[in-house]
């Protein structure tokens, strides 16, 4: 009864989390729309969603408390197909009978994964936390993970380097600490209300710290993510990206699958494949769209000798508009 209940509290966090993103990503098309810049959380429809993907991610962190990580992450193919149906809404996308498919393939695979995955306890007290945090494959997977998140900063921070694989890969990163955090927190807070207090040791406060900052990370990544790319390509990568990584750390962290037949472990897996392989039917199912703006040739303007060709960048925040820069030089001309 206590995984069934994370299981139906992370369903549906996670339609309300696809509902909340795909009304991001309507304000920012508003926004760019008009023709005096405004920043987005000048927005009250951006600030709407925002709301919406908080609410979605506290019910979603809340049934790790109730379900093991293995069997709440995989749920997040509600986000996949929701945002498949509800960007025909919000978005006014054209409905494919490759969102069908991808979307019956994920349920599928989702299903293996609910079926299969291990019965484990899930009421951990402050010393079982202790305990894990202090042992070897944790502390490798840790370093691992830090590693590989400063090689993606120093991309995104001295390169500029913004692909959506790089954003996405380090909100999976953060999020694979988030729900070790997350499972933990919730475990000791529902020991404690059982009688056994939890809450004097640090370990519950270290594991808090850890939950929020990371979570406001992701925050700022995940929104430069949808700010720059569709909400149909952002919510199908983030699930593969954030499902493997909380499935690898509860493994690791919890060891979620010490006592699991082989035959569980298989189909769990199996349920794996279906899942991403559905992700990725809906994901390129839906074609990027251009704005149709003519190339300017420098060479056909009086004065001037250039030959090269200039096209405005889209994904930049003044597309189509001139920024300080270039008022400044028109003013002086």
């Amino acid at each position: 009864q206590t995984q069934f209940l994370g299981v139906l509290l992370a369903a549906a966090s996670n339609f309300l989390i696809s509902v909340s993103l795909n009304i991001q990503k309507c304000a920012h098309l508003r926004l760019a729309r008009r023709t005096e810049l405004k920043p987005y959380y000048m927005s009250k429809l951006w600030w709407c969603g925002t709301t919406l993907l908080a609410l979605g991610e506290v019910g979603n962190f809340t049934a790790y408390g109730f379900a093991p990580i293995a069997l709440v992450a995989p749920l997040g193919c509600v986000s996949v197909t929701g945002s498949a149906f509800i960007s025909v809404l919000f978005l006014k996308k054209t409905m494919r009978t490759a969102d069908i498919l991808g979307g019956t393939l994920t349920v599928t695979g989702t299903f293996l994964l609910v079926t299969f995955t291990p019965n484990v306890p899930q009421q951990l007290t402050a010393r079982q936390v202790q305990n894990y945090l202090v042992r070897w494959p944790f502390l490798v997977y840790s370093i691992l993970e830090i590693i590989i998140f400063c090689i993606l900063l120093y991309f995104y921070k001295r390169k500029a380097v913004k692909h959506i694989v790089v954003l996405l890969m380090m909100v999976a990163l953060l999020a694979s600490l988030t729900v070790i955090a997350v499972k933990a927190v919730a475990s000791m807070v529902t020991v404690s209300a059982k009688g056994k207090m939890q809450l004097t040791y640090p370990v519950f406060y270290i594991m808090i710290v850890l939950m929020t900052t990371s979570c406001a990370f992701q925050v700022k990544f995940l929104n430069q993510a949808m700010h720059l790319y569709k909400a149909t390509a952002v919510v199908p990568i983030n699930f593969v990206f954030f499902t493997t990584n909380a499935i690898i750390s509860g493994v690791i962290f919890y060891r979620e699958f010490r006592s699991a037949a082989l035959l569980s472990v298989f189909m769990f897996l199996f349920g794996c494949l279906l899942s991403f392989l559905g992700v990725f039917v809906i994901a390129r199912s839906k074609k990027e769209e251009h704005l149709q703006i003519p190339f300017i040739d420098c060479g056909h303007i009086p004065g001037q000798k250039l030959t090269g060709k200039i096209q405005p960048d889209s994904h930049s925040s003044h597309y189509g508009t001139l920024n300080n820069e270039d008022n400044s030089v028109k003013s002086q001309s």
